[in-house]
């Protein structure tokens, strides 16, 4: 692959990315309405509030979704069938913390899926080191929100939503993300040389 190739690639991914991750907004935000709207944080989001109805909202992700498609389309077969993949992890999300203690965990494996549709389609497919880099990704992502979602613990334990915050309580800390940074330097120079 020469230096206009990996351009094109990142250019695909870029607006792939843009396209997908903001269609799972927009899912997140109808599927969560009634939660967000009973959140100090949340309550003012679009959806929640009422200002953008549930069709209007739905028809926007749809156009989100598509974009997403075609952009997912230009890539090779292997990255495809990741990129596909990737909706078992994205539809239920929204709907994890209402049955799953730490839907961070769930979050971080759904974010992280990316890295392994970018290697594939860099690579031609999936190998161990690819996995190395998805784990990392996927705890980075869960040591985040679960920082994140201190914000929301007073709301979620009143309205009986689940989260790492909630179940871990004060026991996360800078020290832990900090844990967490290191952790994922270290693999990502191990496995990513």
């Amino acid at each position: 692959r020469g230096p206009a190739a990996d351009a094109e690639l990142y250019a695909i991914f870029l607006a792939g990315a843009l396209a997908a991750r903001s269609a799972g907004c927009v899912w997140n935000d109808v599927a969560d309405r009634r939660i967000d709207a009973q959140a100090a944080r949340t309550r003012d989001r679009p959806v929640a509030s009422g200002r953008v109805s549930v069709p209007r909202a739905l028809v926007f992700m749809g156009a989100l979704a598509l974009a997403a498609l075609g952009a997912l389309l230009l890539l090779p077969p292997p990255a495809i069938a990741v990129g596909l993949a990737a909706l078992a992890l994205v539809l239920p999300y929204p709907f994890m913390k209402r049955i799953f203690d730490w839907p961070q965990a769930w979050l971080g494996l759904t974010f992280a899926w990316g890295a392994l549709a970018g290697w594939a389609a860099a690579a031609g497919g999936l190998d161990p080191a690819a996995a190395a880099l998805y784990a990392g990704a996927a705890v980075w992502t869960f040591g985040y929100d679960t920082i994140y979602a201190h914000q929301d613990r007073i709301d979620d334990a009143r309205m009986g939503v689940n989260s790492a915050a909630r179940r871990l309580g004060w026991r996360v800390s800078g020290a832990s993300a900090r844990k967490a940074s290191d952790s994922a330097e270290k693999a990502s120079r191990h496995f990513c040389r």
